[in-house]
């Protein structure tokens, strides 16, 4: 059949790609269907798989303390678990049942350090006091105080002297309430190890401290539970709801296309390629080893809104050659006149027209998302990966299996369905019309003004945005979420939370007895802490030492000093065993622990950005990835074998392991990796562009809306109140690789009216009239799919639903009206009259 005057003769590649693809169409639709039988296969073998050491960047200075030390001291995986007596006193019977039980089931979740976990009911949780003879101690609980025993009557005497326990053991605001409301259980989980089989799984963990919450709370107490391993499962359970936010965005996108297209069948269809994209994308995970991590539950969402965005062009040109038979220009009278193609034909044509410029606009997405992997945390990793796959497996559903599908279509009622296009392509006229006269000179050089303006005052209150968490509280969840009701309890009723930073003080074997200069720079740097604003409790060896010190002197409050004397120093120190957590067994590395009210981008900067001046300013700092310890440790080996006694005063003081310690590092990462992730992404969508329009001046035009979105992004991220964060970085730059779509689209098609001899303002009018319609459908069918997820239990989805339907929608603004203004005045001296 001839091909209409209308439409561009293929390349060599086009007509290759052509007749590989149609002339097997009954071959290539038995191979999908075996691939997507078999990808739908492994995709419902995925699990979901959330892990504490993929979210953390282990090659960063603070994450090399953190390993380091994970074994002495713990990591930041630590639950916290707070028994609260509604009634505001804890010292009742029913209280002190309940706190020992849970004490007991806490050492049964499955990969808990039964050594670390701390209350007032364990042996490691112990009081010191001075008496007569010197000192004395004991448990915090009596051995005689046995509440859970048939019989057992408690009495007001116990309880008083539990009281004065716990006041000398000094744990008022640790692990009992200030107002002694409530206690607490800390809970530390071994370290991750998957190489010797060490793999948690958190959900289950999260389970398991949800039946000890069901079994214990009720009229008179309440548990309240935080920690990593908690916040997962609260995760994961608000992520089970983006399956039913899925089945919505289907529902929402079928029907805005079958409004567009006013076709079932061509409705379906480009459905069915997105979810078969999606299939496709799932499976790839599978195979690949990955399972799907909580945070990474939108990206399925993404590929499928990308499929359906190309899918959308393909059936509006499809569309074009079977009503018409080529470029839906001219008048009504003229388009009437014209006779359409069969609907083999029309496929091809339409695959022949979009092959190129939707190839390079997925390429550049693929690229595009490839890039965050300059960000060195597992979790991003298996997100670009993931991303990357889909986008470029999209390019198969979209440009070939399509189109394939699209020639067996035979269209109902075909005239009544060309009457329904020619209106929707007369009733915006007026508007392309208004919108084509912006790239006349004037207008576009007013329109290129005005958004250098926008995009300056964008990028000056873009910089605002913060880097790490805006908010107190887990951002990925809703600030009236269990989880945060709970944090904010326990930072409410305790001089602590979950949020901790510790810094690792190195020095010689057995310092703390041998070095007076090392405890003294430990206490001046824990006292430095203590009036940093954020800082609410300060714990360090040196801090107990004067303690002890003054009860060996009849507990003089003058006395609470740090001895000069070795001996006394030996002496003060003696008495602190490994698991209290203040050294460890050769005293050769001390942690200063920090509890901060929260986590919030500016208090870790502030706290961080505190020690860090200490330490340069007190010359205690060897270097971020140097082991004083063992260095020291093997002068002093060297120094015995001579005979000779080794003594320093050296100090090394390492940031961070904790929870915070951990949000700092990959903080850092962000900040370090911001600019450079979006340097490379708009390089990528540049150099695609190039190599598809040979014309560097014409893919900037395509890259400057851009640019200018991705600081209205930011701005808004301000007005918000949302942290730059591994998460939001990722969707700024998953919402780029989509937003290029439309000024891609826009332009090929531009140029393609160009290239017959049409003027700039003409060839934009014609763009605007067959391709604008479908930019807009697209860009509202994108919109409205990620605009319901606001209803999420999930903060985070709700506030990336935002984030995506205002860059969708801006990006297609920016795309319709800088677009032909860029390009009067960058390629206009280089059109022909």
């Amino acid at each position: 059949m001839a091909v209409p005057a209308t439409s561009a003769q293929p390349n060599g590649f086009q007509r290759v790609a052509e007749a590989l693809v149609f002339g097997n169409r009954i071959v290539l639709l038995v191979v999908f269907a075996l691939i997507t039988a078999t990808m739908a296969y492994f995709a419902s073998q995925l699990r979901v798989d959330a892990g504490f050491k993929k979210q953390i960047p282990l090659n960063h200075e603070y994450m090399k303390t953190f390993l380091d030390y994970e074994k002495d001291f713990g990591g930041a995986n630590r639950i916290l678990i707070a028994v609260m007596d509604k009634s505001g006193n804890m010292f009742n019977q029913p209280f002190f049942q309940t706190m020992e039980k849970i004490t007991q089931d806490a050492k049964t979740i499955e990969h808990v350090d039964e050594a670390r976990v701390s209350s007032i009911f364990t042996p490691n949780v112990r009081f010191v006091e001075v008496v007569e003879d010197g000192f004395a101690g004991g448990n915090v609980i009596p051995a005689t105080f046995t509440p859970n025993v048939d019989g057992f009557a408690a009495t007001p005497e116990q309880f008083a002297t539990i009281r004065a326990n716990i006041e000398k053991a000094s744990i008022v605001g640790r692990l009992v309430a200030k107002d002694f409301s409530g206690a607490m259980v800390w809970v530390d989980l071994v370290p991750e190890d998957p190489a010797h089989g060490v793999n948690i799984d958190y959900n289950a963990i999260a389970g398991q401290l949800e039946t000890i919450r069901k079994k214990y709370e009720n009229e008179h107490t309440t548990v309240a539970i935080i920690g990593f391993a908690k916040m997962v499962g609260d995760i994961s359970d608000g992520a089970k709801s983006v399956i039913k936010f899925f089945f919505i965005t289907i529902a929402f996108t079928w029907l805005l296309l079958f409004a567009y297209s006013s076709s079932v069948k061509l409705a379906s269809l480009t459905v069915f390629c997105a979810l078969v994209a999606v299939v496709w994308m799932l499976g790839a995970l599978r195979l690949l080893g990955f399972g799907i991590d909580p945070m990474n539950m939108l990206t399925p969402f993404l590929i499928f809104a990308i499929a359906v965005s190309h899918g959308e062009q393909m059936i509006n040109r499809f569309r074009g050659e079977i009503f018409f038979g080529g470029l839906e220009e001219g008048t009504v009278e003229e388009l009437r006149g014209r006779t359409g193609v069969d609907a083999h034909t029309a496929a091809r044509l339409a695959f022949r027209m979009l092959l190129v410029p939707g190839a390079v606009a997925l390429i550049a997405g693929c690229i595009g998302f490839a890039t965050i992997l300059v960000i060195p945390v597992r979790i991003i990793f298996e997100l670009a990966i993931t991303a990357t796959v889909g986008v470029a497996l999209t390019i198969l559903t979209d440009l070939i299996l399509l189109p394939v599908l699209l020639s067996y279509c035979r269209l109902r009622n075909l005239e009544r369905k060309r009457e329904y296009r020619l209106r929707q392509l007369t009733q915006f006229d007026k508007l392309w019309a208004v919108l084509a006269r912006l790239s006349r000179p004037l207008p576009a050089a007013i329109v290129i003004l005005l958004g250098v303006a926008i995009w300056a005052v964008a990028a000056h209150y873009g910089k605002q945005v913060l880097i790490g968490d805006a908010q107190k509280g887990v951002a990925e969840l809703r600030p009236d979420a269990r989880y945060n009701r709970d944090a904010e309890l326990i930072s409410d009723k305790f001089a602590l939370g979950v949020d901790m930073l510790n810094v690792i003080a190195e020095g010689a074997p057995n310092a703390c007895t041998t070095s007076y200069p090392v405890m003294e720079t430990l206490d001046r740097f824990a006292w430095n802490m203590r009036n940093v604003e954020g800082v609410a409790q300060v714990i360090t060896l040196p801090m107990a030492a004067k303690i002890v010190n003054a009860g060996w002197n009849e507990g003089n409050i003058r006395w609470r000093v740090l001895p000069r004397d070795n001996d006394a120093l030996r002496q003060d120190t003696q008495g602190f065993e490994t698991d209290s957590g203040l050294l460890n067994q050769d005293c050769s590395a001390m942690p200063v622990m920090m509890f901060l009210t929260d986590h919030r981008a500016t208090t870790i900067d502030r706290v961080v950005g505190a020690v860090k001046q200490f330490r340069d300013g007190n010359h205690v700092f060897a270097g971020g990835n140097v082991n004083l310890r063992d260095q020291l440790a093997k002068q002093a080996a060297d120094a015995q074998v001579q005979g000779k006694t080794f003594v320093s005063d050296q100090v090394n003081l390492r940031l961070a392991t904790g929870n915070v310690g951990v949000m700092a590092a990959i903080n850092d990462e962000v900040r370090a990796v911001d600019h450079t992730m979006l340097y490379l992404l708009y390089a990528a969508v540049f150099l695609m562009c190039l190599l598809s329009f040979r014309n560097p001046l014409a893919a900037l035009c395509i890259v400057l809306p851009l640019v200018l979105v991705t600081e209205l992004g930011h701005s808004l991220m301000v007005e918000l109140d949302m942290g730059k964060k591994v998460n939001t970085l990722t969707v700024l730059a998953l919402g780029v690789g989509i937003g290029v779509d439309y000024a891609i689209y826009i332009f090929a098609r531009m140029r393609e009216s160009m290239r017959q001899g049409r003027s700039l303002t003409e060839s934009y009018f014609i763009a605007l009239k067959t391709t604008g319609i479908a930019i807009f459908y697209t860009a509202l069918t994108l919109a409205v799919g990620v605009g319901t997820w606001v209803f999420s239990d999930l903060k985070f989805q709700a506030d990336m639903g935002v984030m995506l339907t205002f860059m969708f929608v801006v990006n297609m603004i920016a795309a319709i009206v800088f677009l032909p203004a860029l390009c009067r005045w960058l390629l206009r001296p280089r059109e022909k009259a």
